[in-house]
């Protein structure tokens, strides 16, 4: 009865023939894409949750004899909450959770060769938003404005304000003042919780527009099944939404085990900012930068005259990333399709392309590592060979394999 109503008046019939008979292609590595989407439903979720009884501000109060941030106090107020803990590590691995399984959709479309004509577009939708997300977990590290967090958070604030020419005044602008400025935990939290969110959503959104107007891809083998144009695969309803839905709470309860058993950030460790400078290493996900920056000698100066330099910092913590991620962006570039690509792309026809994958991927790896050069006793010298000579090996070792394959079949 209510549904007739309703249908008389929205015409939910034409509603869902049109949208929810759309049908999805079934494989594991499509739900990569959302479970990153979910991460962010979480992380919106959770992030509501901390913003009633977080305290956006550096100034200091007295608590307990002692004078300490507001900001930092908010986070102990939060901790001692009934749900307040699980919540910010919950919220905390969303975030890792998030880039992670951007990471792997975006390797899969690499690795399948969907991302070629007419994916080109939804290809650097991808990249924009992988850079976004990381930015939203930079932005969000120094909210606990704990001595962790305003150092590490300082570090972003260096690489930037050591940019020659304009450096300091967009570091002054992008942390309001010389961080940390009385403005800058209020500048970063709007960061945060309101300007990135709304273009994480723009960006979500529009990725999404692009696959429903482009269709998914499909595996190869469906390529003899399905007729041309034909998606292979089950309908939006209720098949496709009850596996959306099972994801969603797998993703929900491995957050939360991670949450239980894996404490993260313990601000009371680290105590509030003081004059000390403890160790700090980024997150995993950025962990190859500070390789890069590691590897680049002190004396790599280069001078432009009127008393400014392109410092060691800006090579390898702006260029050198800037370069790779400007090569990963314009892959779909590289290749000139005559017909668009529909269905996965097996790896022996795109030896190169592969192979170039396979040694990107160790490269990271080799920078990551690289990162730990110190606590691993690792001479700089070999840390510098074997960053050049693994991803080669790399390169070769795929490269003859998938020859030798296309050889045997």
């Amino acid at each position: 009865m209510v549904y007739e109503w309703l249908n008389e008046r929205l015409d939910l019939e034409r509603f869902k023939k049109k949208y929810l008979t759309k049908v999805f292609p079934v494989h594991a590595t499509y739900f990569f894409g959302e479970i990153a989407l979910f991460s962010f439903v979480i992380l919106v979720l959770t992030g509501i949750y901390l913003l009633f009884s977080y305290i956006p501000s550096s100034r200091l109060i007295e608590v307990g004899g002692k004078k300490i941030p507001i900001a930092y106090h908010s986070i102990l107020l939060i901790n001692s909450q009934p749900f307040g803990l699980i919540m910010r590590y919950v919220h905390h691995w969303a975030a890792h959770i998030m880039i992670a399984a951007l990471i792997l959709h975006m390797m899969r479309v690499y690795f399948s060769g969907t991302f070629k004509k007419p994916r080109e577009i939804n290809w650097l939708v991808g990249m924009l938003l992988l850079n976004i997300a990381i930015l939203a977990g930079f932005t969000g590290y120094s909210l606990p404005f704990d001595m962790l967090s305003v150092v590490a958070t300082g570090i972003g604030y260096q690489i930037a304000n050591s940019i020659p020419y304009i450096g300091p005044a967009i570091a002054k602008f992008v942390f309001a003042g010389d961080f940390p400025a009385p403005g800058s935990i209020p500048r970063l939290y709007m960061y945060h919780v309101v300007l990135i969110p709304m273009v994480l959503m723009a960006t979500i959104g529009l990725h999404m527009l692009i696959m429903v107007k482009q269709k998914h891809s499909q595996p190869y083998q469906n390529k003899d099944i399905a007729k041309s144009g034909k998606i292979l695969g089950i309908p939006l309803f209720p098949q496709q939404i009850s596996l959306m839905m099972f994801v969603f709470f797998f993703t929900l309860s491995v957050l939360f085990f991670l949450a239980s058993f894996l404490p993260v950030h313990n601000v009371e460790y680290f105590g509030p900012p003081t004059l000390q400078t403890p160790m700090v290493k980024p997150d995993w996900y950025l962990l190859w930068i500070y390789g890069i920056i590691k590897l680049i000698p002190g004396s790599w100066v280069i001078p432009l005259g009127a008393n400014a330099s392109i410092s060691p910092e800006v090579i390898g913590g702006i260029i050198l990333p800037g370069v790779v991620m400007t090569i990963i962006a314009i892959v779909p570039f590289l290749y000139r399709e005559k017909e668009p690509l529909n269905y996965w792309e097996p790896a022996s026809l795109r030896p190169i392309g592969t192979s170039a994958g396979v040694a990107f991927i160790v490269m990271f790896i080799a920078l990551s590592v690289t990162g730990y050069q110190a606590e691993l006793n690792i001479p700089i010298t070999v840390c510098r060979i074997y960053t050049l000579v693994l991803p080669a090996i790399a390169f070769f070792i795929t490269y003859f394999i998938i020859k030798r394959k296309k050889v045997e079949n």
